[in-house]
């Protein structure tokens, strides 16, 4: 479909579900995020973007964010949703991203309330995120959350081209989920390990080694990194300097993983070496 006929989508279905009136949007600073605070503006809508600010969102994301939304001339509310104070969240029991959304969706609907009455509240959920587990989807429909992107049946890929179309700066910007996900489920997450994650990660962006994960195991963290930059993670000094980077971090080994960065590899344990080499 050719980019003015995505855009020309898109904005009909903000328009739409925004019934006239304002929109609050769930605002993350990746690209899904973005296109419909994006798409919001240019629909000439009442828009202002909410950032949930806490433990599991990076600094370096925040930034961004932030500074997206000054490009962008929205509005920016920063709010902490408090997600790090559910046992249910900190449980981390499979369902982490329902707890999480849930808090972020309550802080929504009082921001509305108090702000922007009548606001519907948006979040960037899109066509792709049908096929996968996504328990933050049933939180989204327990709150009224629309989602402009699914109401317009764009996926990544139109996406993407509305972007590029739009000179945004994140067009091309890899999904970078929060730091909650680098714990396999049944880790409790708090926000002191949230730190030691962000630590490790915050040198592997400052040193040349992003996009990366540091996932959490206990005394020990598991560094995936691009494969092409494992040469460069090895040179001395920045080898040992990384390795420093872990020990300061709070971690007692550091491991780099061989398969590079994956996609839902903390569904692997450490202990089930023979279970991952037969996926």
């Amino acid at each position: 479909m050719p980019a003015d006929a995505l855009e020309a989508r898109l904005l009909d279905a903000c328009r739409r579900l925004a019934a006239g009136g304002p929109c609050v949007v769930c605002f993350s600073g990746g690209l899904d995020s973005t296109v419909v605070l994006a798409a919001c503006l240019r629909a000439d809508l009442p828009a202002a973007a909410l950032l949930a600010v806490g433990p599991s969102l990076a600094e370096a994301e925040r930034t961004e964010a932030r500074e997206l939304a000054a490009l962008l001339g929205a509005e920016l509310v920063e709010m902490a949703a408090g997600e790090t104070e559910s046992p249910s969240y900190r449980a981390n029991a499979g369902d982490r991203c329902y707890h999480c959304k849930s808090a972020l969706y309550r802080v929504a609907a009082e921001l509305a309330a108090r702000r922007f009455p009548g606001a519907r509240i948006f979040n960037g959920a899109q066509a792709d995120d049908l096929g996968d587990f996504r328990p933050g989807m049933r939180a989204a429909e327990e709150g009224g959350v629309l989602a402009p992107l699914l109401e317009a049946g764009l996926g990544k890929e139109a996406i993407r081209i509305l972007a590029r179309r739009w000179g945004l700066p994140n067009a091309e910007k890899a999904a970078t989920p929060c730091l909650a996900s680098r714990f396999p489920v049944g880790t409790e997450v708090t926000p002191e390990r949230l730190a030691q994650v962000e630590a490790v990660e915050a040198f592997c962006r400052a040193s040349g080694l992003w996009p990366a994960r540091a996932r959490y195991h206990g005394a020990v963290v598991r560094l995936e990194i691009a494969r092409e930059s494992m040469e460069l993670a090895l040179r001395e000094p920045l080898r040992s300097r990384l390795e420093e980077a872990c020990w300061r971090a709070g971690f007692r080994f550091a491991a780099l993983d061989l398969g590079g960065i994956q996609s839902g590899s903390l569904s692997f344990s450490l202990e089930a070496g023979s279970a991952r080499a037969e996926a």
